[in-house]
């Protein structure tokens, strides 16, 4: 698990630097990079993970995108957010230790970016660096920032595992 966890981590990481930006700059998370984080996972999971493992994933973005498609319905919960939610869900294994480690990281993420994009964009200097950036302007978060953090970090952890 911890090879295929950071061969996952380094195919992912320009796609997931690639969300941030435009989280950032536009609040969009586009559909060619939730697309190219399924790819990802499509083409190098059966080379990482057992067939039965690969197989199983594939409903965690189902279950994760229905749960997502509901939150976009009645909470606002963004579309982009919910689709690159759905598409990272395949990245995480399942289990009671996994579970709460992703919990725990998205708890953190969450609070975290929000906090800091909340700060960061209240100081001049900071918005003078990128003054385009429809994110210091809205009131809505860019939860991209939240989602990649978390799997990411999820990633990292699991490759340095013994």
């Amino acid at each position: 698990m911890p090879v295929s966890a950071l061969v996952f981590l380094v195919l992912i990481t320009p796609i997931c630097a690639w969300v941030v930006f435009t989280d950032l700059k536009y609040m969009k998370i586009r559909n060619s990079a939730v697309v190219a984080l399924l790819v990802v996972f499509a083409v190098a999971g059966p080379f990482l993970l057992p067939l039965d493992v690969y197989a199983w994933r594939w409903s965690h973005f189902a279950v994760v995108l229905a749960i997502g498609f509901v939150l976009n319905l009645i909470a606002h919960f963004g579309a982009g957010d919910a689709k690159f939610a759905a598409a990272a869900a395949p990245f995480f294994a399942t289990g009671p230790g996994h579970i709460q480690l992703m919990i725990m990281l998205l708890s953190a993420f969450l609070l975290g970016a929000f906090a800091a994009h909340r700060i960061l964009r209240r100081i001049p200097a900071v918005r003078t660096m990128a003054p385009d950036w429809v994110s210091w302007t809205r009131a809505d978060f860019p939860m991209g920032l939240a989602l990649v953090g978390t799997l990411w970090t999820y990633l990292l952890i699991i490759a340095m595992a013994d």
